[in-house]
Parts: C-alpha cells; sequence; structure tokens
C-alpha cells in the first residue's frame, strides 16, 4: 500500500526554490514586445548612458534564428557606460551585476519563438560627480586627470551587457 509522506516531498520543494532564485526579478518590468516580421530590424532597447542603441532582427537561420547588435545612437554623445560583451564580462549577480531589463520579443512569422534580451547592469563603484570648482562647476582638468590615469587610480565606470536566448521550436 502505498502511503503519501510529505517529508519526502521537501527537498524537491527546496530545490524548485533554489531554481527560481537564480533569476532575480528585473529592475524593469515590462510586457512582451510586438511581434516582429523576419528581416525587418528594430530597436530593442535604448541604452542612453552607454550610448548605445540595441538593434535586433529576426533572420532566417536555423542556427542563430535573431541577430542582435549595439549600435552607437550618436557620435557626438560621451558615454558615461560602457556597453561590453556578455559573453566576456559573464555577468552574474555574483559577480556584481544587476538584471537591469529583460525584453521578450516574439516572431511573427514563427508563432512558437521568441528572442530573449537579458540586459544586465554593473553600477560603478565611485559614480560621484567631480567636486565643484570655485565657479561652483564640476570639472574634470586635464592634468589632473592625466595624474590619475599615470598614477592607476581613475574611477570605475558602469557597464552594461545584453545577452541573447531563444525560446520556442523553430518553424520550417
Amino acid at each position: 500500500m502505498f502511503r503519501y509522506r510529505p517529508i519526502a516531498a521537501i527537498p524537491l520543494l527546496v530545490f524548485a526554490a533554489s531554481t527560481f532564485a537564480a533569476t532575480p526579478a528585473p529592475e524593469i518590468q515590462r510586457a512582451a514586445a510586438t511581434a516582429q516580421a523576419l528581416n525587418v530590424v528594430h530597436t530593442v532597447r535604448t541604452i542612453p548612458e552607454a550610448c548605445a542603441r540595441l538593434e535586433g532582427a529576426f533572420v532566417a537561420n536555423a542556427a542563430a534564428p535573431y541577430s542582435l547588435k549595439p549600435v552607437k545612437t550618436s557620435a557626438n554623445c560621451q558615454p558615461r557606460a560602457r556597453f561590453v560583451d556578455a559573453a566576456k564580462a559573464k555577468p552574474s549577480v555574483a559577480g556584481g551585476w544587476i538584471l537591469n531589463d529583460v525584453v521578450r520579443i516574439p516572431s511573427a512569422s514563427c508563432a512558437s519563438q521568441q528572442a530573449i534580451v537579458q540586459i544586465w547592469r554593473k553600477p560603478a563603484d565611485q559614480a560621484a560627480p567631480p567636486v565643484k570648482d570655485a565657479q561652483g562647476r564640476s570639472r574634470i582638468y586635464l592634468h589632473d586627470a592625466t595624474s590619475s590615469a599615470k598614477a592607476n587610480t581613475l574611477t570605475a565606470i558602469a557597464r552594461f551587457a545584453a545577452a541573447l536566448s531563444i525560446e520556442g521550436k523553430a518553424c520550417s
């Protein structure tokens, strides 16, 4: 005769809770984007701090059905953060990264498939503006910046990374 033992189910609940706890909730909550057609380039997300815009498109390639690339927003833009390659940076909560946004982009030509772009940010350790000078303005003087660079005491800047994954079955 089979007897239900609730104590035996506790390890399964602990495992399930730890699995869901591994993926943090993003800072920005948003609904899925509108479905995108094949070979139509669209803006996934703009990151003004890094002077970058993420452009994506569904392509007719079974191995990589979605193309994602960062594009500079303007030649005159002065970035306050750096956009880095997610494969090299390996963003994770343990590494000090914060899940900033998750953008889900469904495919218009294949309803069972969607691209998921996770945007991670790593805040700068010292993001305070420079001290104000006698005129009341925050300025960075070339001599001071050069001296800091030579002494290897430059302040860290924030970084952003975007990781792409594909969910769902490919359509033929």
